[in-house]
């Protein structure tokens, strides 16, 4: 685990791009991609760069249960946003929300992310060490699954609604060993929010209790964080 520090989120970011532009320059085909507000500036650091990925694949992590594409609200109408208007890919999956059957989308979308085979995948990390919508207690085992999401991760995530009864309750998320089949893995963390999921992802034992740590186990990740996330490392 390569472990980079920096002194805020604008240079994290910048960091970040160099990191994901190295993957491109090497051939990458296939970005798994995050949303929230941690990946903002690193998506607005590849819109205003020559990449082309008219050729190329992305895969989401996760997306909320019962949100259309078309909603404002939804993962889907955040990658347009922020990304995906500025630079189409030939292809962009993320889970559908919407299904009829949730639990055999969540089986589909897995099969197609391990069939895809993510060159480089872009974390961030919740407050409780989640990596996409993988909560505590979840096994280092599991695939793309229905996800009933905590009552921390929906009062983070109540930032982005006007109200907090608004957030949706289930998503749809990669599960954490399909994380670990991509290739390489770019986690960011930036804030004094973050400084105890990352001091534990970083220093304390392995444990499903704080699911990031799974990290651990794969030879090819790099962690951007700033100074204040790094703040309780000892």
């Amino acid at each position: 685990m390569e472990l980079i520090i920096t002194d805020n989120y604008q240079k994290g970011s910048k960091k970040a791009f160099e990191v994901f532009d190295a993957a491109y320059q090497n051939g990458a085909q296939t970005f798994g991609l995050a949303t929230g507000s941690t990946p903002v500036a690193l998506y607005d650091e590849i819109a205003n760069s020559d990449l082309d990925f008219s050729q190329k694949v992305s895969v989401n992590l996760d997306e909320y249960v019962g949100l259309s594409p078309e909603d404002s609200q939804s993962y889907a109408y955040f990658m347009q946003e922020h990304l995906f208007q500025f630079k189409p890919f030939a292809n962009s999956w993320l889970p559908n929300g919407i299904a009829d059957d949730l639990e055999a989308e969540a089986k589909r979308y897995d099969k197609l992310v391990f069939n895809s085979q993510v060159d480089i995948q872009i974390l961030g990390l919740g407050k409780n060490g989640h990596i996409g919508f993988n909560e505590p207690g979840t096994s280092f085992e599991s695939h793309t699954h229905l996800v009933d999401l905590t009552e921390s991760t929906i009062r983070a995530n109540s930032r982005f609604f006007d109200d907090i009864n608004q957030v949706p309750k289930r998503a749809i998320s990669m599960g954490l060993k399909t994380i670990m089949n991509a290739k390489q893995i770019l986690l960011m963390a930036f804030g004094s929010d973050k400084a105890d999921a990352v001091q534990k992802m970083i220093e304390e034992p392995q444990t499903t209790d704080l699911p990031a740590s799974i990290l651990k186990n794969h030879d090819n990740v790099t962690v951007i964080i700033d100074t204040d996330a790094a703040a309780k490392l000892k």
